[in-house]
């Protein structure tokens, strides 16, 4: 596979892991060999990695599948998703969700991703809108500022947000990176 081929979105395999490429920024010093810095994403885990890339490395195109599922709820035994299609259920423990349960709402239509045949990993639309549940009251005067505050979301994430946002604002969401973006 070419580097410059690398874009987000992507699915690429490196050491026996699948990937998501969140970021890929293609640079070419001068004379010498150009190479990408990429974000990945493990679609396992959630982890997310910062990787020079130049040619001749070992990313390869994955064997991926993904079917469009509904998320049903939540239970002690882990997530529960159905394909609307087939009515067919598919079940998550807490570690195949990785982080991206903390942005996943009732009833959101997610991407179930397989790889040979086996389940490993959901992947989130790329913006959610998600309304505010606990953060310290919002002044008169902090629209301007570039400071942030801690505020946990309706589905329990903890993200920063700017000063001005209250309990019960809907706020808009990057789920690959976890940052605030705008008020809906």
């Amino acid at each position: 596979m070419e580097i410059t081929s690398l874009r987000p979105g992507m699915k690429v395999e490196l050491e026996g892991n699948v990937y998501v490429v969140v970021s890929a920024h293609h640079v070419s010093p001068g004379n010498k060999r150009a190479f990408v810095r990429a974000r990945i994403k493990n679609l396992r885990t959630g982890q997310l990695l910062e990787r020079t890339v130049r040619e001749g490395n070992d990313f390869q195109i994955p064997d991926c599948e993904e079917k469009e599922m509904q998320y049903l709820y939540h239970d002690a035994s882990g997530y529960h998703f159905m394909d609307n299609a087939t009515y067919d259920q598919t079940f998550l423990t807490d570690d195949q969700m990785g982080e991206d349960r903390k942005f996943l709402q009732e009833n959101a239509m997610v991407k179930i991703l397989y790889h040979n045949e086996k389940v490993i990993g959901v992947q989130l639309p790329i913006f959610v809108e998600i309304l505010v549940k606990e953060t310290e009251p919002g002044f008169k005067g902090d629209t301007a500022s570039s400071s942030t505050k801690p505020a946990v979301m309706e589905t329990g994430a903890v993200i920063g947000v700017p000063l001005f946002i209250n309990v019960g604002d809907k706020i808009k969401i990057d789920t690959r990176t976890g940052e605030y973006l705008e008020r809906v």
